[in-house]
């Protein structure tokens, strides 16, 4: 049932998602590839178009209405020194790091484009942060997956054993506790 769902509609949630965030999707995606729900090229593919769309879109709405934004939104504000930071020392890494620094995946591109950098830059180093961004987030999901897989296999074989430990844990616990309230009941005075 859920891997008809994500077979079906998979692809498109990771569209959706790097769009915008992305980070969550991506990484359920790769996990999704692992089992074989997915194909992990594709995921990467549909990743970066979709993660470069979305911070062109941003940065369009920065460079055409970022100064009103940045007037409207006091949140949007807060960002501004740490992107400009990031903008002075090197305006390049500044749209591959704003996709890694959280809280800026999205106001990033909108701050950058009202910070007037130029379209061409960006999009070169916009679609270079995809191509970064995509498989390493992805190959999280799909590591999860692996560890996952081993850590199921290596459990399989001693459940019994982790279960019949938990159960004597248990009893000795509640025998425990029988035992000290019965002791501490005869020292009182009745």
């Amino acid at each position: 049932m859920i891997d008809q769902l994500v077979r079906e509609w998979g692809y498109l949630a990771v569209a959706v998602g790097a769009f915008a965030e992305g980070e969550t999707v991506l990484l359920a995606a790769g996990y999704a590839a692992r089992v074989g729900w997915l194909d992990l090229w594709r995921v990467l593919a549909v990743a970066v178009l979709a993660a470069s769309a979305g911070d062109q879109f941003f940065f369009w709405i920065g460079r055409l209405w970022g100064h009103a934004l940045l007037q409207r939104i006091p949140r949007l504000r807060t960002q501004v020194e740490r992107v400009s930071a990031l903008l002075r020392r090197r305006p390049g890494g500044a749209v591959v790091a704003v996709r890694f620094l959280y809280g800026l995946r999205i106001a990033g591109p909108v701050l950058i484009g009202a910070a007037g950098v130029s379209p061409l830059r960006f999009a070169v180093f916009n679609v270079l942060g995809a191509l970064l961004w995509a498989p390493l987030i992805t190959g999280l999901g799909w590591g999860f997956g692996h560890a996952w897989e081993h850590l199921s296999q290596r459990l399989a074989g001693v459940q019994a054993g982790l279960l019949a430990l938990l159960l004597v844990v248990a009893l000795a616990s509640w025998l425990g506790r029988r035992l000290l309230r019965r002791l501490s009941g005869r020292g009182r005075p009745r």
